[in-house]
């Protein structure tokens, strides 16, 4: 997709993110600024843009850019935010977290993941987010206290080590099972 094509998709994905009622601008200009081509495959770069999840590699899917824009207006982030993001993936969400907070420390458990993820962030030229290969509910507490924690993913029920390294009035963003096992966002 040639640069003009891909500025168009962007202003499009942007409209429909607005009509869909995100409103936090910050979120908008942050979604604007991070190239989501550059964090897919590349047979999918022509479809990057659209406001669907896609998929990446070792089985994993990165999340469509609406659902990370309601996140993180839910997550209420301000520049000098501290914030750990489980489950980094391509890093593109890990990338648009780093245009709204002062810090991202983010983990992924897979190693492939983490290592393309880093490289893609090193060549935006990123350097307030870090991704580190490993689980992030192994020990959070030894990187310290965190205003924002966001996770990627379901879990049984906020997990006691990410409360722990919370600091005093930080949220977690995270999904549980409701009562049909449907996700639910906490």
């Amino acid at each position: 997709m040639n640069e003009a094509k891909a500025v168009e998709a962007r202003g499009a994905l942007l409209l429909a993110l607005r009509q869909a009622g995100v409103r936090d601008v910050d979120v908008l200009r942050a979604i604007e600024t991070v190239q989501r081509e550059i964090f897919v495959p590349f047979t999918l770069r022509d479809i990057a843009q659209r406001d669907c999840p896609l998929p990446i590699a070792c089985g994993q899917t990165m999340e469509a850019p609406g659902v990370l824009a309601r996140m993180l207006e839910a997550l209420q982030l301000e520049p000098g935010h501290r914030v750990m993001e489980i489950g980094a993936g391509s890093g593109y969400s890990t990338a648009v977290l780093s245009r709204l907070a002062s810090e991202v420390v983010s983990f992924e458990r897979y190693r492939a993941l983490a290592h393309e993820a880093r490289a893609r962030l090193e060549r935006l030229g990123i350097v307030n987010a870090a991704i580190h290969f490993a689980d992030g509910l192994a020990e959070p507490e030894r990187f310290g206290r965190f205003d924002r924690i966001i996770v990627h993913a379901r879990l049984a029920a906020p997990d006691a080590r990410l409360l722990g390294a919370l600091a005093a009035g930080g949220l977690l963003l995270c999904a549980l099972p409701d009562e049909a096992g449907e996700g639910e966002i906490c």
